[in-house]
């Protein structure tokens, strides 16, 4: 993935958790995901451009459309307040390509960004399970989770690769595992409680909620 444009997913992925917990607007929110989707778009676009049919940069860029179209789809919805039950069955495939693209990047021996990539996998996961199958119990967890896993799997990494500084090893990868998993965790528990200024679960807009 595009280091920059690593780091932008970081900041998108805060920004529709915050939006799912009720922090943010929908429209508002929209307006950055159209620029951090143009810019999965557009990047992509021109590494493949200038890949000379290398398989390696080829797979490298693949993952990058994943991610503009979804943001791209969120915004779209926002705006239009289309129903989003196509994003979220969208985001199922994602999830599906976000664990073969794990698998791969493992066996490419980059352990931590395969730990990476299985995070967005169940992220998407519970994109698909809010949106697709309307389970609207979802959207605070799935919020909290988008928020908590924003700077672990984007904006560190992204920093550490735009420094130079980036290694994937084994234990790195298990710690990164097992942050992820402890943010599944917290998110799932706040993802129960009442938001203090309501009496109910903050629900997902009833077009789009998010994306990852």
């Amino acid at each position: 993935m595009s280091n920059v444009g690593l780091l932008y997913v970081g900041a998108i992925l805060f920004i529709n958790g915050l939006m799912l917990i009720g922090v943010i607007p929908g429209k508002s929110a929209a307006i950055l995901n159209f620029f951090v989707g143009g810019m999965q778009v557009i990047l992509p676009t021109i590494i493949l451009m200038q890949a000379d049919n290398d398989p390696a940069i080829i797979f490298g860029a693949s993952g990058l459309y994943l991610f503009g179209f979804t943001y791209l789809y969120v915004g779209i919805l926002q705006v239009t307040g289309w129903s989003g039950e196509g994003l979220g069955w969208f985001s199922l495939f994602v999830a599906a390509s976000a664990v073969v693209i794990g698998a791969i990047t493992l066996n490419l021996g980059d352990a931590v960004f395969a730990v990476i990539w299985w995070t967005w996998a169940v992220l998407w996961l519970l994109f698909f399970l809010l949106l697709g199958l309307g389970m609207e119990s979802l959207t605070r967890t799935t919020g909290w989770f988008a928020i908590l896993t924003s700077h672990l799997t984007a904006t560190i990494p992204a920093f550490f690769l735009l420094t130079g500084r980036y290694e994937s090893t084994t234990a790195l990868a298990l710690g990164v595992a097992a942050l992820a998993v402890i943010a599944l965790l917290v998110s799932v528990a706040l993802g129960r409680r009442l938001p203090a200024s309501s009496s109910a679960p903050a629900a997902a807009p009833a077009n789009a909620s998010t994306a990852n």
